[in-house]
């Protein structure tokens, strides 16, 4: 019997630590389904259907790896893919509460879907999305935090905003 595992979250950029999460996932399951959330009320940064593409340039070749999108309950999209684990990383002990609360909610919805909890490698254990952005945002290189395709379609991004800038300034 394969095992699938899902990995949720927004991924506005998906991130290095991101990237090692899944490859590591890979390693315990036979398939790990990368789920990015909508997120709307959020206000990524990318569009869900550009996060999907970057995340599909960046795991092209990994036929373990299925990246899909997804609104609503997560144990909803648990179901609809037949998985009954999930994967979410921690980076810092306050991280562990909510994502404690989170898995306690989605086993009480779901009795058999387990949450399973990974650790970044060290180089990783405070890169988080909204930092990125952030350190981006104020012209800082983040190259070491993000893979180049993750790069270089913020740079498209950051460039955009300029010319948005420059036209409505006149």
């Amino acid at each position: 019997m394969s095992q699938k595992a899902i990995y949720p979250g927004t991924f506005d950029p998906i991130t290095k630590g991101h990237i090692d999460l899944v490859e590591r996932a890979c390693k315990l399951f036979d398939k790990v389904v990368l789920a990015i959330a909508a997120s709307e009320a959020k206000s990524p940064l990318f569009t869900l259907e550009e996060r999907i593409d970057i995340s599909k340039k960046i795991f092209k070749g990994n036929d373990q790896v299925e990246i899909i999108g997804f609104s609503g309950l997560l144990v909803d999209l648990a179901k609809d893919n037949d998985a009954t684990i999930l994967i979410r990383g921690l980076r810092v002990v306050a991280d562990f509460e909510y994502e404690f609360q989170l898995a306690n909610m989605n086993r009480a919805m779901m009795p058999e879907l387990e949450s399973v909890f990974l650790t970044p490698v060290t180089e990783y254990s405070l890169v988080s999305s909204s930092l990125v952005k952030e350190i981006c945002k104020m012209g800082g290189d983040v190259s070491s935090f993000v893979d180049p395709i993750s790069l270089e379609e913020m740079k498209k991004k950051e460039f955009m905003l300029i010319i948005y800038i420059i036209k409505h300034m006149v």
